[in-house]
């Protein structure tokens, strides 16, 4: 079983890119807003319970994920390399991962500030993730979050055996996938 982790600042095509890799590899895509859409009508991420519930149904299924022997599975997050905490909880689902056996490739993806506001209004986008659909809200807090945190990381901060950095704002998600699965091996069993 192999995992893909594919990180990036927000609306840089993580989840797009995610599905483009699905179709190619057969893998399932986890994308990171998955378990904020189920919790989001409930409680604002957030919140203390909207982030704790938010953690609880990625833990589960990350346990199942890890103890699937037969399966591949892509997950998407959005790493502040700035923030405390971020480095240790990606390193906790890697550590899952890999004392089950599997493999990891690590995926970073980065593209200019006005390309990722241009697809923050992406039709996928938009019908995947509905938090992001109140589109003054979204560009609002990602022009406060880009300010307040570093998204990308710097030269050999991520320091692990599979890894690509790929700059995709001129780049289709089918491109993306295409090198993905090129530097990795990763063949391609769906198309």
């Amino acid at each position: 079983m192999s995992l893909i982790f594919i990180i990036g600042p927000p609306a840089v095509g993580k989840m797009t890119v995610g599905q483009a890799l699905e179709k190619r590899t057969g893998f399932k895509l986890f994308h990171n807003h998955v378990a904020i859409e189920v919790v989001a009508p409930f409680f604002n991420y957030g919140t203390r319970e909207g982030r704790d519930l938010v953690h609880q149904i990625r833990r589960a299924f990350f346990q199942a994920f890890a103890a699937d022997q037969d399966g591949g599975y892509i997950l998407t997050f959005v790493w502040a390399f700035d923030e405390p905490g971020e480095r240790e909880y990606l390193q906790g689902i890697s550590d899952q991962f890999q004392a089950a056996g599997h493999d990891i490739y690590w995926v970073e993806l980065e593209a200019p500030f006005d390309e990722r506001l241009r697809r923050n209004r992406g039709a996928n986008r938009l019908a995947s993730k509905p938090t992001k659909r109140d589109l003054a809200w979204s560009e609002k807090h990602m022009h406060e979050v880009e300010e307040a945190h570093r998204f990308n990381s710097t030269q050999n901060e991520i320091d692990v055996a599979h890894y690509l950095r790929i700059e995709n704002s001129e780049l289709s998600a089918d491109d993306v996938a295409a090198q993905i699965c090129a530097a990795f091996d990763l063949g391609h069993s769906v198309d």
